[in-house]
């Protein structure tokens, strides 16, 4: 593991906060693709992307500072600067708001963009979830498997062999995006398929992580994967019927 990789003037730059950039720029590369190819200006990108990773962000480290603080009693101050933190599902929440309100500032189709940054979110999350694993973060639970890792400088530091979570959640996020790209003239509801993807992987997951049960024998993510998995779900079949409806009015109207 490499948590910092070098420094610039004293400054330490941290392997995540590289992966974290890397993810930008893919994302955005993948969603001006997108765009140019729903007919949408590709030049939109950049900037929805900034919305994206700014709420993303924000969202992730006040869902983690909040949680934490109510569940543990530490100080919020102390958590919202901490490391570690960056928390996927609170990030999202983030996002989402945020690029709502940019595709209204921008007047882009909230709608229709959605389901050309939805890549972008498989895509960076992936590229993400390598980054935790260089620094050492969101590890999984002890195991004597082969391919089991210490982390003595992870957040918190472990020097027993864990399941590298962070890397099957990688490998997993890197087939959705490769499942969505052919997707993607296909699908009814492009972002629904990754609503659900992306739950259907979370939830497998923290299985072998450590986060605390919270009901019913499941984590606080699988609740919420659970969540994404019926929106997601529920969106898509709702198109999958409308579509073929409207299109049939349209014909019978002509």
């Amino acid at each position: 593991m490499y948590p910092v990789l070098f420094q610039i003037f004293g400054f330490p730059i941290s392997s995540f906060g590289v992966m974290l950039a890397f993810a930008f720029l893919a994302g955005t590369w993948i969603t001006g693709r997108r765009m140019r190819e729903v007919g949408l200006d590709p030049e939109g990108a950049t900037t929805m992307l900034i919305y994206a990773m700014v709420g993303g962000i924000g969202g992730s480290k006040l869902y983690f500072a909040i949680d934490v603080s109510l569940r543990e009693g530490i100080p919020f101050g102390s958590l919202l600067f901490a490391r570690e933190g960056i928390t996927f599902y609170g990030g999202l929440a983030g996002a989402i708001l945020a690029v709502i309100a940019g595709t209204r500032i921008h007047h882009i189709p909230t709608g229709l963009f959605f389901n050309c940054v939805c890549l972008a979110g498989s895509l960076g999350q992936a590229i993400g979830r390598i980054g935790c694993f260089l620094v050492g973060d969101d590890y999984g639970r002890v195991t004597d498997l082969p391919w089991g890792i210490a982390f003595p400088q992870g957040a918190p530091p472990t020097l027993e062999p864990v399941h590298p979570t962070q890397l099957y959640e990688a490998a997993w996020l890197f087939a959705v995006t490769g499942w969505l790209w052919a997707r993607r003239h296909k699908s009814p509801l492009l972002w629904g398929e990754y609503l659900m993807l992306n739950g259907l992987g979370r939830f497998a997951v923290e299985f072998l992580r450590t986060n605390p049960r919270v009901a019913f024998g499941l984590s606080e993510a699988q609740l919420i994967a659970l969540a994404l998995i019926a929106v997601g779900g529920t969106s898509w079949l709702y198109r999958q019927r409308s579509t073929p409806a409207a299109a049939a009015a349209q014909e019978g109207a002509s």
